[in-house]
């Protein structure tokens, strides 16, 4: 009777705010049935003490099965695991065979880590759409220390001077506080005494919050399409540097469960979410040279401008390339500042690349019908400037010193050695495979094929009324002309 009155749950009271008395009166009632067992001879006996506390085991994990079911905060089930453990640590000490209370708690595993990554997901994408995307200005030692040395996001142990404009914006040791957060309330929930290896599962979980919550926040916040191009490459660089905090995580992870730094730095590699967040890095460079190469159409439709057919060879570049060397400086300033080497790298060579695809692909175009030799000359021109910009750019970031074999300016060898072909005094040598394979490697014959169709070396009656005059075949020309059969007869 009087265990039955002790495991009545209160009807009036939510199951968080009675668990407490309930399991407490259930503690008293077996303290004193071993007290009773060992001090009064042959009032109770083993069995019955046994068969008692089977009844009262089972009543009590059926209706923590049901309560933790119930329950959908994370804290809620933690404090309600804290007194279960509680009351299996006690009633242990007294004999009683206390693995069914674990066994709840490993059920619900799962349950509370879900939960906890739900939360966590609401708090990331919450900071990341509050988030400027610009660097972080750091005032005060305090401040540096609270957002850069006490997540280890800056390589240099010295402290800077003040202002300090850090590389990542203030998302990055935010997103770094709720990892750290729910790497504390994973080994709080998971330190019950069950038979697990702690360091191990936490990882597990560690690498769930990384990849479903971080990593899919960052993904949707790239894909949003919200993001200025300086504010995309802030996020870029941010991603950069969470993957590279992924050791201060598992080592994180590791003081947490009392375990030696030597042996999270062997499981280095088996953390899946740096790989991932490798991958989305690498989205996000791509995403960026996407936005780059959109506004560098804006100002390559103005090749429609240019005059194909002009007779005298131009003194200035073209508008179009103009306008594109002005956004390029931008671009390669502001990648400067927030993006690693590698990532500037690949955003800008995609300009370049993209810049020599859209004027080969211009001439490949029904746009342009004809073009002269003046016109190409105009081409060399606008490929100078570009060639020599990129050269420039390619050793003021440092970018030389890599030793990348491929530089900015071999990303124009299609289209500079289109124009080199075309302006050459011998263009049939491009029939010859050794003169080929030394000049013209990157060309295409049957996209050579149809420019070489629409040069003249000069203009002429093909272009209407433009010249009545007789223009005297040139050498040249004459070439010109062989290359143009030969590669009938090669197609």
């Amino acid at each position: 009777m009087q265990l039955n009155l002790d495991m009545q749950i209160s009807t009036s009271q939510p199951f968080l705010e009675s668990h407490q008395p309930f399991l407490a009166q259930v503690a008293g009632f077996f303290i004193v049935e071993e007290r009773v067992l060992r001090t009064a001879d042959k009032i109770l006996t083993q069995s019955q003490v046994e068969a008692t506390w089977e009844t009262a085991i089972a009543k009590i994990t059926a209706i923590c099965e049901i309560q933790f079911s119930r329950m959908g905060i994370a804290s809620h089930l933690l404090l309600v695991k804290d007194y279960i453990t509680l009351l299996a640590a006690v009633l242990k000490k007294y004999g009683y065979q206390t693995r069914p209370l674990i066994q709840i708690l490993d059920n619900t595993r799962d349950k509370y880590h879900q939960l906890l990554l739900t939360e966590c997901r609401k708090q990331v994408d919450d900071i990341l759409a509050n988030d400027s995307y610009e660097q972080m200005l750091i005032k005060k030692e305090y401040e540096y220390n609270m957002n850069v040395t006490s997540f280890h996001l800056e390589p240099s142990e010295a402290t800077p001077d003040f202002p300090y404009l850090a590389p990542f914006s203030s998302s990055v040791p935010d997103v770094c506080r709720i990892i750290r957060s729910f790497i504390e309330d994973s080994v709080s929930y998971l330190s019950y005494g069950g038979d697990i290896n702690l360091y191990d599962v936490v990882k597990r979980y560690l690498d769930r919050l990384l990849i479903e919550v971080v990593n899919n926040c960052l993904l949707n916040r790239m894909y949003a399409r919200s993001l200025a191009m300086s504010q995309m490459m802030q996020l870029a660089g941010n991603i950069s540097v969470l993957e590279q905090a992924c050791d201060l995580y598992l080592f994180y992870s590791a003081q947490q469960c009392g375990i030696p730094k030597r042996v999270a730095e062997r499981s280095r590699s088996s953390l899946t979410a740096r790989a991932v967040l490798k991958a989305s890095q690498n989205a996000a460079y791509n995403a960026l040279i996407n936005m780059a190469n959109s506004k560098i159409d804006e100002f390559m439709v103005l090749l429609d401008d240019v005059n194909w057919i002009v007779e005298e060879s131009p003194d200035n570049a073209n508008d179009y390339m103009n306008e594109v060397l002005i956004y390029l400086e931008t671009l390669v300033s502001t990648a400067q500042e927030i993006l690693p080497q590698e990532a500037l790298y690949k955003v800008v060579s995609g300009a370049v690349s993209h810049i020599s695809d859209s004027i080969m692909a211009t001439l490949l175009s029904d746009g342009v019908k004809r073009f002269t030799s003046s016109s190409v000359v105009g081409l060399d021109m606008d490929l100078n400037l570009l060639e020599a910009f990129a050269d420039e750019k390619f050793h003021i970031t440092g970018l030389a010193d890599l030793g990348k074999e491929t530089t900015f300016r071999d990303r124009l060898v299609e289209i500079r050695q289109l124009v080199n072909l075309l302006l050459s005094s011998q263009p049939e040598n491009f029939m010859n495979p050794v003169i080929r394979g030394k000049n013209y490697g990157s060309l295409d014959f049957k996209k050579v094929a149809i420019v070489c169709e629409k040069f003249k070396d000069a203009a002429d009656g093909l272009f209407g009324s433009l010249s009545n005059r007789n223009t005297k075949q040139t050498a040249r020309t004459r070439s010109l002309e062989v290359l143009k059969r030969r590669l009938k007869d090669f197609n």
